[in-house]
């Protein structure tokens, strides 16, 4: 079972680099950075791994203490929910001009936070000849970090310095219940209204104001034997709608609910379709290794005549390769229809993620395969496939053994994911092939 993610907030005034820092971190460029003060307005955040530790990491706008500008206001603001929300603060400062008095100001604000607090240098482009970064020392906050976010020096002295001040990982706290299961979807799709169908009872507030679930919800039910823990979750909106620092927060929590669930049910209105935004829910789930159901609500409300289940199945399946995998519930949440079906359906997907096939049923799927199509040569070199073997269930992953994992292209690993999902199915779950030379891995395909 996966644990709770811990977050890390990366604060400072404008322009300091913090956005330049948080694609360092992450190895691309998610947010987005200018040398115009006050490019971030909003915040990203996504997961981070340094050492086998996983976290969030948030990027926020450049705080200007002091200022009664409306922008500089909501920027503060939403700055300020980070740090309300963070296990640990990054205070980004720039080495190039040295000590501000907007550094003074925001120390102030985040000494009484009562977070860990890890005082950053950026713009030391010169390690480890700089040394302006022990002018920082004043600031209080212990020992200055200097790194230099452009070039990547310091990065990983950093993130070893973030690590161990992470909170301990405690595996007595972690999910409880047999079976975890995230209901998420955009606003106003009807997550809590199937939640109180479900139990019936009114279990979580239902309004027609998107927005009313703010935080996570847990409502547990026995079902066959196994104990189910349902949680409602806050509706999902495109990052570049959400504003308000609850509203953002919200979405984070969400996004750490998905993480530690064992099974997503995706709700979309049926009256709208499936949008753009319901596609990057569905695949946020099925990247997180989350076993998904589709959850098609409200259906009851469309017209039979124009649109059969069969049409809207395969329109939808249509729009990403991953949804031929997906199982499809047409269901009210309203009305009750097909409601309790979602439990066995959501049981079935479970089971399918958990499966674990034997390593010599493996070889042979493996073996026919590259019979019936031998992966291609690489600069006259025979790329073979020696061995395959699953090394983890729930989501199921495998690894296959090449003298060549490096050349093995992506449409000869689609061909095997094609084929292993021939040979077991493994409805509703994410499937991962990882290529191997030896013990040492080489990469990593989902499917």
């Amino acid at each position: 079972m996966r644990g709770r993610l811990p977050v890390v907030a990366v604060v400072g005034r404008p322009n300091v680099g913090k956005s330049t820092f948080f694609n360092r971190v992450l190895g691309e460029r998610l947010a987005i950075v200018d040398d115009q003060p006050g490019v971030t307005r909003d915040r990203n955040f996504a997961r981070a791994d340094w050492a086998g530790r996983g976290f969030f990491i948030v990027d926020t706008g450049g705080v200007i203490e002091g200022s009664d500008e409306p922008l500089d206001r909501q920027v503060r603001k939403q700055a300020l929910a980070a740090v309300e929300e963070a296990d640990l603060i990054l205070f980004v400062v720039d080495g190039r001009s040295g000590p501000h008095p907007l550094d003074e100001r925001l120390a102030e604000v985040l000494r009484g936070a009562g977070r860990p607090i890890l005082l950053v240098v950026n713009k030391m482009d010169n390690l480890p000849r700089d040394v302006g970064h022990h002018e920082f020392w004043a600031m209080g906050f212990g020992e200055p970090v200097p790194v230099s976010a452009i070039s990547g020096k310091g990065s990983g002295d950093l993130l070893d310095r973030v690590i161990e001040l992470l909170p301990e990982e405690d595996p007595e706290a972690g999910p409880k219940g047999d079976l975890r299961i995230a209901v998420i979807g955009k606003p106003n799709v009807g997550k809590s209204s199937f939640i109180n169908r479900l139990f019936g009872e009114d279990r979580v507030v239902v309004s027609d104001v998107p927005g009313t679930t703010r935080d996570p919800v847990d409502s547990t039910l026995r079902y066959h034997g196994k104990e189910l823990v349902f949680i409602d979750t806050a509706g999902l909106r495109r990052q570049a709608r959400v504003s308000e620092p609850i509203e953002y927060y919200s979405t984070l929590r969400t996004a750490r609910v998905v993480r530690e669930a064992d099974v997503c049910l995706v709700l979309v209105d049926a009256e709208e379709g499936v949008t753009g935004q319901d596609l990057k829910i569905l695949e946020s789930a099925w990247e997180a290794g989350c076993g998904v159901v589709l959850g098609i609500n409200k259906w009851d409300l469309v017209e039979k005549e124009t649109m059969s289940t069969a049409r809207y199945e395969q329109e939808v399946r249509g729009r990403a390769p991953f949804l031929q995998w997906v199982p499809f519930l047409f269901l009210s949440a309203l009305t009750g229809q097909r409601v309790r079906r979602t439990l066995d359906l959501l049981l079935e997907v479970a089971e399918e993620r958990a499966r674990r096939i034997s390593t010599s049923e493996v070889n042979e799927v493996l073996e026919a395969l590259v019979q019936h199509q031998p992966p291609p040569h690489s600069r006259g070199r025979q790329v073979k496939l020696r061995y395959a073997t699953q090394v983890e269930a729930a989501p199921p992953t495998f690894v296959v053994f090449s003298n060549l994992p490096k050349e093995v292209p992506d449409h000869y690993a689609r061909y095997l994911h094609n084929g292993f999902r021939r040979a077991w199915g493994f409805m509703g779950s994410p499937l991962r092939i990882r290529l191997r030379a030896s013990a040492r891995r080489e990469g990593e395909r989902v499917g």
